[in-house]
């Protein structure tokens, strides 16, 4: 077998290992699988065991599997969230993680690069949560929505600071170009809001368990779609992606509970099956620990950049906790606003590969969000204890019903 073989068979057991090392674990402490995905893709990688190296098929899927990701953020995204206290607070918070993230980064290097280091700073892991609360059963929960609202506009400020500072245009054409993207993507989801269902619905009943996928495939050309407008306007891809997931949710809004159900059983088998595992175990794979042995001081610098986060981005996202959360909700909310990895990995690499970041201090700040993603949901999930659920339905979460899809 070639290098490439190796490399997918080894990603394949990693990505089967994970789920069973998470089961094993789970009667003492809930670990989130991105936790050994990431690990496992550590220990696989060049950097300790050497089974799998670089590879530019792999790096391809892992482009998929990030783009999967901000999808299912997208289309986990419920409007309510964002609407009342909680939206109002969110943002509030994020403009303070953004600007204290931009200041501290022009304290350490001014420029372009202080940008970078502070939309990295200020940046939430929807994706990452996304199945962390799921799985926990919190989704939809007072606590669930609060995080759901603090991970929104933590993925989606950074991506629109993204496009308009590190587009390589003016601040007057970015702005432009980003408003014909917001303006197409827009008509878009109201064309999806609108459009007659019945229809849709037929054929998607229709083919749910044959060959034809209608579903499946119409996800397809609505991700296609939206990249590749981003990518033709120059905005940053994961922006189209998770404009997709929104468009998505709404052509799916009105399908029955089952039907429903099913569709989504399907989306998540392709995105949490195959495609982000590949993600996640690609970034411990490539992450650089040749750096942090080559230069020690540089472990000292991940631990400090991980309080950087939970101060900069956990500590403002507090603010959108539901009235009359406990202290614990509170802190679980920090946590989980500072749990950052996707937007850090893609800003670094966006610095990187333009030369106006050194490669330490990316590997410094991904590493950070790494220790984030292992560390920060499990440390919320301990502080939070064992949820009661009557408790947490009887917190005012001041929005609309869930229901409403506007």
């Amino acid at each position: 077998m070639d290098g490439l073989d190796i490399a997918a068979v080894v990603i394949a057991l990693v990505a089967v290992a994970a789920p069973l090392l998470v089961r094993g674990l789970s009667r003492w402490v809930a670990v989130p699988i991105v936790v050994f995905e990431l690990l496992l893709g550590i220990i696989v990688g060049p950097q300790v065991l050497g089974w799998v190296g670089e590879s530019a098929f792999i790096d391809f899927l892992s482009e998929f599997g990030l783009v999967a990701l901000f999808f299912i953020a997208g289309s986990e995204i419920e409007a309510s969230a964002l609407k009342g206290r909680g939206g109002r607070f969110a943002w509030f918070g994020w403009a303070i993680s953004i600007a204290v993230g931009v200041g501290i980064g022009f304290v350490l290097s001014p420029g372009e690069a202080g940008v970078i280091i502070g939309i990295a700073l200020a940046s939430t892991a929807l994706g990452a949560l996304v199945p962390i609360l799921r799985d926990s059963g919190d989704l939809r929960t007072p606590f669930g929505r609060s995080v759901m609202a603090v991970g929104t506009v933590g993925e989606f400020g950074p991506l629109i600071a993204i496009t308009l500072f590190l587009g390589g245009r003016d601040i007057g054409t970015a702005t432009v170009v980003l408003l014909v993207f917001l303006v197409v993507a827009a008509g878009a989801m109201v064309l999806a809001y609108r459009m007659p269902q019945g229809p849709l619905y037929t054929v998607v009943t229709a083919t749910l368990h044959t060959s034809g996928q209608f579903a499946i495939r119409v996800m397809f050309l609505i991700i296609a779609a939206l990249v590749v407008l981003s990518v033709i306007l120059g905005v940053d891809v994961l922006l189209g992606a998770f404009a997709a997931g929104v468009i998505w949710r709404l052509l799916m809004r009105g399908a029955g509970e089952k039907q429903r159900k099913d569709v989504e059983t399907k989306v998540e088998a392709v995105a949490f099956g195959f495609l982000i595992p590949v993600f996640f175990i690609d970034t411990g794979i490539e992450f650089d620990l040749a750096s942090f042995i080559a230069e020690p001081l540089l472990i000292l610098a991940v631990p400090v950049a991980l309080v950087a986060l939970l101060v900069v981005r956990g500590l403002p996202s507090m603010l959108a906790a539901p009235r009359g959360s406990s202290v614990r909700d509170r802190v679980a909310t920090m946590f989980m606003g500072a749990t950052a990895l996707p937007i850090i990995v893609a800003v670094t690499t966006i610095g990187v590969d333009e030369q106006v970041l050194e490669g330490s201090t990316a590997a410094v700040l991904v590493g950070a969000g790494m220790l984030s993603v292992l560390l920060f949901p499990l440390l919320a999930a301990i502080t939070r204890g064992k949820r009661a659920t009557s408790a947490d339905d009887t917190l005012e979460w001041d929005s609309a019903p869930m229901s409403d899809p506007a």
